[in-house]
């Protein structure tokens, strides 16, 4: 009986074990493997440089631990992840890893990287006690097409290695606007990393969405509209499961919201209207104009630096429409960023679906390490790896949404789209497989899944359906809906 992605992942790492262990290179690779298994979900955050990496990383985390300026540190790969203290280690090209100190200046974590330059070292690794962490390891990356072409480089040997698995299970990649050198990244992404278990792990995220509305606090509908158009365009759709628009800035500096910053709102809101969207219409007059009295040139500078223009609009019209909590404020600027859309997607795209992400990376893993030995015993594991591709239904889930996002998979336009649906590709849990409200009840559920299942018994069965391609695909829609029905707690 074939066994389940993660389980029969688990099964090999074992196995394998017993064939390198006398090889202590190899058993450090398993062991790599083995805790990538059983650890959180990793998650790499990349994009061109200037796209708001770091910025919106901080946003997810709820800290300003990630450095958002030009510095060195900004040039070397960072992995944030869960630890009940905070840690810094940095891990050298050569040489053991060592602690950095652990400095917060004005809120924000400083990094020093001692006699070290940025090209010296591999990777830096931060654990922090942040409850976002407890369940996903985050991965900030160097910007791609830097003017350094290390810089550059170093981002494109972590996200595309050329003889290993990429070291994260998914890609949040960031935009300002869509160039085609995001999409020639995401195609090489995919090629090279998800190519090899043909599926697509990328989200893509319209990172400055206040900017596209100049800052007009109906900014991010106007982004929204531009991020549907995204999703469709044929050359993205086959690269990245979906287009969220965040505005970044805003979506930090509300979940690092300060009361100094709450007060000066505030004070905004009790200005007179004329005076206040006078005041509003740039940001050199903002900082230069008179009043309140409470606001200094500096502290309006700030405010700039860390909400924009568009979250001090959004703040001040929050506060003029009732909202007089500070915590209530910042759930609210939060929301309306776009962070919760976001974490929303990444959650229902990937989260609820990490364990085989997780299982895939490590048969991708294994695969390379088997590729060098010669003995016949890695033949055979060879084989158990290539059967556990083959029949594991996670692992044919993951490759039918690479093919019909690309097309591949021999089905009608309707039926891809919902076939996509039925396998997950809009979100794992039952309802959003079924494309049914949050609400739905087990009755209805069921019966949308008995639909389901008759009409692609009805697809599959039809003599004119001779392409194999669709015949395969039928067959994963079908094992799809009857695992939902096997997945009820109750008898149906």
């Amino acid at each position: 009986m074939i066994q389940s992605g993660i389980a029969g992942a688990a099964e090999l790492l074992r196995q394998a074990r017993e064939l390198y262990q006398w090889d202590p290179a190899a058993l450090a690779v398993l062991d790599e493997l083995d805790q990538r298994l059983a650890g959180p979900l990793r998650i790499a955050v990349a994009g061109m440089v200037k796209a708001g990496k770091s910025t919106l990383l901080n946003a997810i985390i709820g800290e300003e631990i990630a450095p958002t300026d030009a510095g060195e540190c900004t040039r070397i790969v960072t992995w944030y992840r869960y630890g009940h203290a905070p840690r810094i280690t940095l891990h050298p090209l050569t040489g053991e890893p060592r602690a950095l100190p652990v400095n917060r200046i004005d809120g924000r974590l400083v990094f020093s990287l001692g006699e070290l330059q940025a090209e010296d070292v591999e990777k830096l690794v931060v654990d922090w006690p942040s409850a976002s962490l407890q369940d996903l390891t985050l991965i900030d990356t160097p910007g791609i097409a830097s003017l350094s072409s290390e810089v550059s480089g170093r981002s494109t040997a972590f996200l595309l290695p050329e003889d290993a698995p990429m070291a994260a299970d998914a890609v949040i990649y960031l935009m300002r606007h869509l160039h085609a050198s995001d999409v020639h990244f995401l195609e090489s992404f995919k090629d090279t990393a998800a190519g090899k278990s043909g599926t697509v792990n990328a989200l893509a995220v319209l990172s400055r969405a206040d900017e596209i509305g100049a800052g007009r606090i109906d900014a991010l509908i106007s982004a929204a509209v531009i991020a549907d158009r995204y999703s469709r365009d044929e050359n993205l759709k086959p690269l990245a499961l979906g287009v969220v628009p965040v505005a970044g800035l805003l979506a930090q500096s509300a979940r690092t919201m300060r009361q100094r910053d709450v007060d000066a709102f505030m004070a905004l809101a009790r200005l007179d209207r004329n005076q206040r969207e006078k005041m509003m219409l740039s940001v050199d007059r903002f900082v230069r104009a008179g009043g309140p009295d409470s606001l200094d040139p500096e502290l309006k500078a700030s405010l700039v630096q860390r909400f924009g223009l568009f979250g001090i609009r959004l703040a001040v019209a929050l506060i003029r429409g009732g909202i007089d909590s500070p915590t209530e404020l910042a759930h609210e600027l939060a929301r309306r960023s776009g962070l919760g859309q976001l974490l929303g997607t990444v959650d229902s795209l990937f989260q609820t679906r990490a364990e085989a992400l997780k299982a895939r990376a490590a048969v991708v893993g294994l695969q390379s390490l088997l590729s060098g030995s010669r003995s016949g015993q890695a033949a055979v594991l060879e084989t158990a790896l290539e059967q556990l591709l083959a029949g594991a239904h996670e692992f044919k889930e993951l490759k039918l949404l690479g093919l019909l996002r690309t097309g591949g998979a021999g089905l009608t336009p309707g039926q891809s789209r919902e076939a996509e649906q039925l396998v997950g590709g809009r979100g794992n849990l039952p309802h959003q497989r079924l494309g049914l409200s949050p609400e739905a009840g087990l009755d209805e559920i069921a019966r949308a899944t008995r639909d389901a299942l008759d009409r692609w018994r009805h697809i599959a069965e039809n003599p004119l359906l001779v392409d194999s391609a669709a015949v395969d695909a039928c067959r994963v829609v079908l094992r799809s809906c009857e695992g939902i029905l096997a997945a009820m707690p109750v008898a149906r």
